[in-house]
């Protein structure tokens, strides 16, 4: 085995490492994940300093099903904006997370950058099947769309962004986007969730993995039920599947060497490049699924979150 996590890693933070690694819920068993998986962003939550000078703003907005969907839209205090925006999808497997476990986590990306930022809490699965978190997505870029100018944001100037199932979904709805003709300026994709079909466990990873493979095949059965790993999983549900990458919204996508994702993103990265798409891609050595949480003051969360606020502010 040649891999091992960063040095600085393992030495800073491997107790908290070791407390997220813990036995992977059955696959299947998306209930207990959820609990688990919840309590441990909660704990990443409260890692987090408090963020002070971000007004937020509670809004609603309208599914395509009619359903009312919760959103956050976060601004720095007394600052002019700078023109840009952001929808920001949070990360849970598609099954766990909230807007809430992600808040100060957005806030501190709006304190930083200036950026406003939406944050929508779209419905998890399995309650609710690919399409509805995609949907519940795309419906807060179109309501952001329809407000921006009121916020001082230009529709132009929008992102979409991500980490995790996030990601992913984030990914799906820049795909969306695509299709139904409505600006996205680019695509910031933290280790998006991209794959239906990555559930065959690496023996060269498995020793190091914060989100395990039962956990992935448990959340992408709960997104899409019977067409999980069929040939006609959709790309929208599941970005890995698009055919055609043309005329996708530019990409920053980041990945640790040590992430169960690390193969599907750079293969999303290629696939964006070769199509044409602008795509910048990161891939961070001895860094597992979250390492900018788990490790935030380490040179690879340094790094990785100056190069987020850098991409931020070009927007």
């Amino acid at each position: 085995m040649s891999f091992s996590y960063d040095p600085e890693l393992a030495e800073i933070v491997a107790p908290m490492v070791a407390a997220l690694t813990t036995v992977p819920a059955a696959a299947g068993d998306w209930k207990t994940l959820r609990e688990t998986g919840n309590a441990e962003l909660a704990l990443l939550a409260d890692a987090i300093p408090a963020v002070t000078g971000v007004e937020r703003e509670d809004v609603t907005v309208a599914a395509p099903d009619g359903a009312a969907i919760p959103a956050r839209l976060y601004r720095k205090a007394g600052v002019r904006p700078p023109g840009s925006g952001i929808l920001y999808i949070h990360g849970g497997g598609m099954v766990l997370g909230s807007m809430d476990l992600y808040d100060k986590e957005v806030a501190a990306y709006v304190a930083e950058s200036g950026v406003p930022v939406l944050s929508v809490d779209y419905r998890l699965a399995p309650e609710h099947q690919h399409p509805v978190p995609v949907e519940d997505c795309f419906a807060a870029l179109t309501w952001l769309h329809a407000h921006a100018t009121g916020y001082g944001i230009d529709p132009a100037r929008i992102a979409v962004m991500g980490d995790s199932a996030g990601g992913g979904l984030a990914a799906g709805t820049a795909i969306l986007a695509r299709d139904r003709a409505v600006p996205v300026a680019r695509q910031i994709l933290i280790y998006p969730m991209l794959d239906d079909r990555n559930v065959v466990p690496d023996p060269e990873l498995v020793p190091f993995i914060t989100w395990a493979y039962e956990s992935n095949m448990t959340g992408w059965g709960a997104l899409l039920g019977e067409l999980r790993g069929r040939d006609d999983a959709p790309a929208a549900g599941a970005p890995a599947r698009l055919d055609d990458f043309s005329g996708l919204a530019p990409a920053y996508i980041e990945v640790g060497e040590l992430d169960i994702f690390r193969d599907e993103d750079i293969e999303y990265a290629r696939r964006l490049g070769a199509a044409g798409v602008s795509t910048e891609l990161h891939v961070y050595p001895g860094q597992p699924h979250g390492f900018d949480l788990i490790g935030a003051a380490t040179s690879a969360g340094i790094r990785s979150r100056a190069d987020r606020m850098r991409v931020l502010r070009s927007l």
